[in-house]
């Protein structure tokens, strides 16, 4: 990627926190209303307490009446369970560090240094949150339980003829059906932990490692992606929020927030060859193609990241990209299909298994939108009020892409149409029928482009969001037993 100069801080510019009366052109649109769209924040994150109040107490009353949500605590997969832990110091200690420490370092940091520290940043908040529950439970077994991919590597040993086989497994009822996540997802999910298994990183211990530390890398591609659609400044104050980010509740440990790293590189790897900020952007589109047709052999749902993937596209204003990003999307599908895997006969294999389970007792009525209450939880408040920003610039963000207007306030326009294109991908999965629960974890690759949001928040308000954010996330992983 190219290089550029580290921008002045935002007091020298005029704005932030050194100059407290002075509107920031970034994220004050409004001009003389800022004072307005500022309550309004405080009104859109009001409201998404309430909606996890009401998710809360209206879940427990159905729960109780007739268990039908099958979830313990409602709106989360989760139970009750009060405790501490070795990593309740570490959480707590980086908690404090970023809310006090990351938005200024954020701000001065060279840009390449600020890539390494938030991908160590991230890193260190997820595993502090696993350990939370402690190394054996929180990290260790977490991706072997009876649901988890680790417990079908045995059945691996001839590749070619279980991707064959696989779709014979998948319903309920049928000899040798996969347990609930292998069924659940493309083979491409349980292929990554044969292959670890095979060069000898076998076991849930490095099954955990591998899902937080490349899962972590998703704070990178979307800072890259930040920086090259809508401005390095954005994608500094996007920083803390992105490694302080709640889901690392259940980023910690998931394989879901590996497939959420897998999908943003591929977003990211475009939107740099869709700029041409990379010295072979055919290169990269085409290898940001692989990446997203990986991503669609991880799970069935992440074929509605292509909303991102198209925004970038129309905020780049090219479609260059376009042939090799396909070029390259199209090699996985080849390879599984050529392998005797059926993607489209697995998937409605899958929405069967579905309803034969858990999914066909969860009533929707209640679940279409207690799923945006977990969303809210796995977001933060911060990620909320940044929404309800990018909403209100979404008009002038429309128009100045049909004129080409370079206005000041572009980035943040620019900005707000990528999350708004994360949130349309996150709504069609809640539609879908096909998410009922659990969506604060499986809903990650989509809750990652919410995050950037915060990015539109004042700056100066920045660490008041960040509490706001992360002070949900540490209770609940205090007071709840977050399973899957």
């Amino acid at each position: 990627m190219k290089t550029e100069h580290t921008p002045r801080t935002e007091a020298a510019e005029g704005t932030g926190p050194g100059r407290p009366d002075t509107p920031d052109p970034l994220t004050d649109p409004e001009g003389p209303d800022r004072g307005r769209a500022r309550r309004l924040d405080l009104i859109a994150a009001a409201a998404g307490i309430l909606l996890v109040t009401a998710a809360i107490l209206i879940g427990h009353a159905i729960q109780n009446r007739n268990g039908t949500l099958r979830a313990q605590w409602p709106p989360l997969l989760a139970s009750w369970d009060p405790h501490l832990g070795p990593g309740t110091p570490a959480a707590l200690a980086m908690a404090v560090l970023v809310v006090a420490y990351g938005p200024p370092l954020a701000a001065r940091l060279p840009w390449r240094g600020l890539l390494a520290a938030a991908w160590a940043g991230s890193t260190a908040w997820v595993f502090s949150m696993a350990l939370i529950d402690g190394w054996h439970r929180g990290v260790e077994r977490r991706l072997t339980t009876k649901h988890e991919y680790l417990r079908v590597i045995d059945r691996f040993d001839d590749i070619p003829a279980t991707l064959r086989d696989f779709t014979n497994h998948i319903v309920i009822g049928e000899p040798g059906n996969w347990p609930a996540h292998v069924a659940g997802h493309p083979p491409g999910a349980t292929l990554t932990f044969v292959w670890l298994d095979r060069i000898g990183l076998g076991g849930g211990a490095w099954a955990a490692v591998w899902c937080v530390v490349v899962g972590s890398s998703a704070v990178l591609a979307a800072l890259i992606t930040v920086r090259v659609l809508a401005g390095e400044r954005l994608a500094r104050r996007a920083a803390p929020f992105l490694i302080l980010a709640p889901a690392a509740v259940w980023a910690g440990v998931s394989a879901d927030g590996y497939f959420a790293a897998v999908a943003a590189w591929s977003v990211a790897l475009l939107a740099l060859a869709a700029t041409r900020r990379v010295r072979f952007p055919a290169a990269a589109a085409v290898a940001g193609g692989l990446l997203f047709g990986w991503t669609c052999y991880l799970s069935y749902g992440l074929g509605l990241m292509a909303a991102v993937l198209l925004m970038v596209l129309v905020l780049a204003r090219t479609a260059r990209p376009v042939v090799p990003f396909l070029l390259g999307a199209l090699v996985v599908p080849a390879a599984f299909t050529l392998a005797g895997f059926n993607w489209w006969t697995a998937y409605h294999l899958l929405v069967e298994r579905y309803y034969q389970g858990a999914g066909g007792i969860r009533p929707y009525a209640y679940w279409v939108w207690a799923n945006l209450a977990c969303a809210v939880l796995a977001s933060g408040l911060a990620a909320v009020a940044g929404a309800r920003r990018s909403a209100s610039y979404a008009p002038g963000a429309v128009r100045a892409l049909r004129t080409g207007d370079t206005a000041t306030r572009a980035p943040a326009q620019r900005l707000a149409l990528l999350v708004l294109a994360a949130l349309v991908a996150l709504l069609a999965a809640d539609l879908s029928g096909m998410s009922k629960a659990e969506t604060e974890r499986i809903w990650q690759p989509f809750l990652l482009w919410l995050l950037p949001a915060a990015a539109l928040l004042p700056a100066r308000t920045a660490r008041y969001w960040l509490v706001a954010s992360v002070v949900p996330a540490l209770l609940i992983n205090h007071l709840l037993w977050t399973g899957w």
